[in-house]
């Protein structure tokens, strides 16, 4: 399917620049045989594009002007991925105005116009088909988000208001890195100019984003990725925790879905996990729920601090 709607691309990007076709020419400049030319042009026309085409001497193939906007090239699968991925961001936040749930809200009403007409009652079934449970999260806006994009795009330095988690508001000189997501949390890590150290900003918090035309030379990354720079700040007082769990993978994901957790396959068949935590608390949810046996590897404490619980319970 990928060389077939790599081909099929390619012919359109041909078609595009408006110019009429023999059939010959067509095959020679895609090299394939008339009859795999003839099948791609169908497809085109499946995807609602509209190749016109003239038989005899001096025919021609064509793509029609006037088309404002053609659909969408997607096949069935993208489609759907693409109506769920909208109904998903949509459902996370508060659909405040202006902001990338809000359109993605918005967009979830409307892409069926741009699909080719054959995916159209697929898509529309399934939308009448779906219901979401909406998450609550901040919302970020969808103007700031685009204007820091072509920033960090163009190596530019932004200025910004930012709203701390204690409440106080600053005003920072920053260079924008990379757009960071997790746990329904949009971030910013960029270099603060002002303090002389990398910072992670909530995008949520982020007001009165202004460009400047002053530019900088991209740094190296504090940590392999964005993410793992955001996860090791997250996690700066939380204890590692290192469990071996004798339980499939699919399941322990289930169980802690609400944690930050990394899963392996353990050598034995089961899982091994690990986590970042506050407390040996948090571990109880999750292990009750998955009824399996399991050893905590790391911390010690912790692991003295369960058999002490698991006494406890015994007693009752």
């Amino acid at each position: 399917m990928a060389d077939v709607m790599h081909r099929i691309l390619a012919l359109l990007a041909v078609l595009q620049t408006g110019k009429r076709f023999t059939g010959e020419e067509l095959a020679a400049r895609m090299d394939v045989p008339p009859r795999t030319l003839r099948r791609d042009i169908s497809r085109l026309r499946g995807h609602g594009y509209p190749v016109e085409t003239q038989p005899g001497p001096g025919g021609y193939y064509r793509l029609a002007a006037g088309r404002a906007m053609p659909p969408l090239l997607l096949d069935d699968d993208e489609a759907v991925a693409t109506l769920l991925g909208l109904a998903a961001l949509g459902a996370t936040g508060s659909a405040r105005e202006g902001s990338i749930d809000e359109a993605a809200l918005r967009a979830y009403g409307k892409v069926d116009q741009f699909l080719p007409k054959r995916l159209r009652p697929r898509v529309a079934a399934l939308r009448a088909s779906l219901e979401t449970m909406p998450t609550p999260a901040p919302s970020t806006s969808a103007e700031t988000m685009t204007e820091l994009a072509e920033a960090i795009a163009h190596e530019r330095v932004v200025t910004f208001d930012y709203l701390g988690a204690s409440g106080k508001a600053t005003t920072r000189q920053v260079e924008p890195h990379r757009h960071l997501h997790l746990h329904q949390r949009w971030y910013l890590l960029g270099w603060d100019v002002d303090k002389g150290d990398w910072r992670v900003f909530r995008l949520d918090r982020v007001a009165g984003l202004r460009a400047r035309s002053r530019r900088f030379s991209p740094r190296p990354l504090p940590a392999g990725t964005g993410l793992d720079y955001l996860r090791e700040g997250l996690n700066k007082h939380r204890r590692r925790v290192v469990l071996t769990i004798e339980a499939p993978m699919a399941k322990v994901a289930d169980a802690f879905t609400r944690q930050d957790v990394e899963l392996t396959a353990a050598a034995d068949g089961g899982t091994r996990a690990v986590l970042a935590l506050d407390t040996w608390q948090w571990l109880l949810p999750g292990l009750a729920f998955l009824d399996a046996d399991f050893t905590v590897e790391e911390p010690e404490e912790f692991r003295t601090a369960l058999g002490q619980f698991a006494a406890r319970l015994g007693r009752g």
